[in-house]
């Protein structure tokens, strides 16, 4: 069999051809599972500032605010339900919360509900609306407040590490195998360690907030 010049250049393009595209999907495997890797540790670090968000709320600052009681359940009709969903919960004043049940006959069953929750209030009602007097904390109690808001801070911020902590063994591991190239390696710490930086500063200004709510009560 003759083969001519043409045949082999044809042979070449479409070896070549060949190598380019499996070199492409390699790459865009690679380049799909490092995002899938980003946006997991996006995820997680996101659940950090959620959680410290939630945990947060929880600290009484004396300032009265809905979110206080916003972990209360009651038995509505043999079914444990958020305050939020049977009554209307609102702040007349810095001092005060007021409940309203959206229904009537539901007063008795919410306050003692609150008064279970162990949360520490003492909730009094007019037969119409619940009110709850938040006192002015002291300033031992304020410094011990802090206290709380850094712990829970610091917390967040381990969780945090955590996450840029598994990435980057997980890109270690792909490194090691081949998976990825060195630089695609190096490309994405610095992604990763952005995202840290990004979600600690996060972290510090909720909790900035916090202590200053805290200590101009």
């Amino acid at each position: 069999m003759i083969i001519n010049g043409r045949t082999i250049a044809i042979s070449i393009f479409l070896l070549f051809s060949l190598i380019i595209i499996k070199l492409l999907k390699n790459i865009f495997i690679m380049n799909e599972e490092i995002q899938m890797l980003i946006e997991e540790t996006i995820e997680r670090m996101e659940h950090a500032i959620s959680h410290l968000d939630h945990e947060l709320a929880h600290i009484r600052a004396g300032k009265a605010s809905p979110r206080m009681i916003e972990s209360v359940h009651v038995d509505y009709y043999g079914s444990m339900t958020p305050i939020m969903q049977v009554s209307n919960v609102s702040t007349p004043d810095a001092r005060t919360i007021a409940i309203q049940p959206w229904e009537k006959k539901m007063i008795q069953t919410i306050e003692r509900a609150i008064i279970n929750s162990n949360l520490g209030f003492n909730p009094e009602n007019n037969g119409e609306i619940i009110r709850i007097n938040v006192p002015v904390p002291t300033e031992e109690r304020r410094r011990n407040l802090v206290k709380d808001v850094n712990k829970e801070g610091e917390i967040a911020k381990v969780s945090i590490r955590s996450a840029r902590k598994d990435a980057n063994d997980h890109l270690k591991k792909m490194l090691k195998a081949k998976e990825i190239s060195e630089d695609m390696e190096k490309d994405t710490v610095e992604e990763i360690q952005q995202l840290t930086d990004n979600y600690t500063k996060k972290v510090d200004s909720m909790m900035s907030a916090k202590e200053k709510e805290i200590l101009t009560v």
